[in-house]
């Protein structure tokens, strides 16, 4: 059976939110150097994404396209994931990013979701085993990955069904 890997991002440190809509705060120079080292440290695990959900956000935008850069820096081989941009990702919750999960081909090794808090923090607490959980409930900060791994389809990722294998939080 294939291991699938899922890595949850929280996108990094954004703009304090002022008169402009939500939707379009950038990030901080903090945030753009994060989400580099964000992309480094993926290519350093060597956990490439071949699949990537994103909310459309800026700041999420920013985010993916850091690590992309840091990913493609690292010598991925000129191979780039499909990336798709998902308003669910800025407006739903934890159901829609389970509901997109479920849809992904069994030919994908590995997801990468960049998103937001609470959304993100709350969807990979979630997918821990009741068996593997400690109780200790970890938001992810900005810049925050999440990686799961389980075997199976896609289409059985449910609560319960992925390991945390590890947590990161990049800085740059």
């Amino acid at each position: 059976m294939t291991v699938r890997t899922l890595v949850l991002l929280r996108h990094a440190k954004a703009e304090t939110p002022g008169d402009d809509p939500d939707f379009d705060r950038r990030l901080t120079t903090r945030g753009e150097n994060d989400a580099d080292a964000a992309g480094a440290w993926l290519a350093d695990e060597r956990i490439h994404p071949d699949l990537v959900f994103c909310s459309p956000a800026k700041r999420t935008r920013q985010t993916w396209q850091g690590v992309s850069i840091a990913l493609a820096q690292a010598g991925r081989g000129g191979v780039t994931p499909e990336v798709r941009y998902e308003k669910s990702l800025y407006a739903g919750g934890r159901t829609e990013v389970f509901d997109l999960l479920r849809t992904v081909p069994d030919t994908v090794h590995t997801v990468l979701v960049v998103g937001h808090n609470p959304t993100v923090s709350e969807v990979s607490i979630l997918l821990v085993p009741d068996a593997e959980w400690d109780g200790q409930e970890v938001e992810l900060r900005t810049a925050s990955l999440a990686v799961h791994r389980a075997q199976g389809p896609w289409a059985q990722t449910e609560p319960g069904s992925m390991s945390l294998v590890e947590r990161h939080t990049a800085r740059g």
